[in-house]
């Protein structure tokens, strides 16, 4: 196999995506092959050719350059021009900081709104309105921060009236703007602290979830997070749940509609609807979880959400390792990590 020229991603991660035609890859670069004159997506369900008649290219002009055509079964470069309308319109969202009509990012990309909405989502994980949606919840959280006031702050993130941020955010919050704005007050969290051969572990949770799983950590831990949360150990409804989470570490994949309740940037959330996508005794890089979340240069960002996530094992974030295989860093030390991953291996 021969790396024609130079790659935005390491060759052996781009040659290892080829093989396992990885749709997440499309549009990154693309595979010549020497002896039949054509260019492929990484997804091509063609057979694979031998490694010595394969040369890996960046771009398609790059290909071109070289004499090389299109794949008529795969259709490369329908992938690359569905790369940047999907960029297109991610870009017209941010810049709006909220939901744009699909009339408007239609125009802009060229695409109609039906297949622009189908590529958005596969790439993204989220319909254009729901990303755009997602966004403008972002901001207000970040604005409740800011403002003394809570309608100044929800009017600030550009929503028109308080009563359709309360509609958005009911469901992605967990707790109303007031609550959230003054570090959970009049939020009840439940909690208990349980041993495990990986250490002593703390679960938590609201009335719509799970929002705490952590190794070595007391119940501190969850005052400095919601100083005016009620915090109340135990009890006999959360006992329930308590043993599905225990269930869920021991034997993991076990029980995946565990219920959360996880706040993040739209970014974050979209990273960590990819770590759970990782079926047990899996790994990713991070490179490869940020392309899946259809963001392939915000590696870094990547790991970044990885670290942010409040919910050890059940958001599985012990399952991202280095591109060159090392276990990388993890919130309670690489031997929980090893642990976690060992234990996740086929027998």
């Amino acid at each position: 196999m021969t790396q024609a020229l130079s790659l935005p991603l390491p060759e052996a991660e781009a040659l290892a995506a080829f093989v396992r035609r990885d749709r997440s890859y499309d549009g990154r670069f693309v595979v010549g092959v020497r002896t039949t004159g054509i260019y492929c997506r990484p997804s091509c369900p063609a057979r694979r050719p031998r490694p010595e008649n394969l040369a890996l290219y960046p771009d398609i002009p790059s290909a071109q350059a070289a004499g090389l055509r299109a794949c008529k079964r795969c259709l490369p470069d329908d992938a690359m021009q569905d790369r940047d309308a999907v960029r297109a319109a991610l870009d017209a969202i941010s810049g709006q900081g909220g939901p744009v009509p699909m009339s408007v990012l239609a125009e802009r990309t060229g695409y109609s709104p039906d297949h622009l909405a189908r590529i958005f989502r596969r790439a993204v994980g989220l319909s254009p309105a729901g990303y755009g949606r997602a966004l403008r919840l972002e901001h207000a959280r970040d604005a409740l921060g800011k403002e003394a006031n809570v309608t100044d702050a929800i009017l600030e993130a550009g929503y028109e009236t308080p009563s359709r941020f309360y509609d958005e955010a009911k469901d992605r919050l967990g707790m109303t703007p007031s609550a959230w704005h003054r570090g959970g007050e009049g939020v009840t969290i439940r909690w208990a602290a349980v041993p495990t051969p990986l250490g002593d572990m703390l679960v938590a949770a609201t009335d719509k979830g799970i929002c705490r799983l952590s190794f070595g950590e007391g119940v501190g831990s969850l005052a400095a997070r919601f100083p005016n949360a009620e915090l109340v150990e135990g009890g006999e409804d959360f006992a329930d749940l308590l043993t599905r989470v225990i269930a869920e570490v021991e034997a993991p994949g076990s029980d995946p509609d565990i219920p959360l309740d996880v706040k993040g940037t739209a970014f974050q959330e979209r990273i960590w609807a990819e770590l759970r996508h990782i079926p047990p005794g899996e790994t990713r890089s991070y490179a490869q979880l940020a392309a899946a979340a259809g963001h392939p240069k915000a590696v870094r960002a990547a790991g970044s959400a990885n670290g942010a996530n409040n919910v050890a094992v059940l958001i599985p974030c012990h399952r991202v390792v280095r591109s060159d295989g090392s276990v990388g860093g993890y919130a309670y030390g690489p031997e929980i990590k090893i642990a976690l991953l060992e234990r996740e291996k086929p027998r």
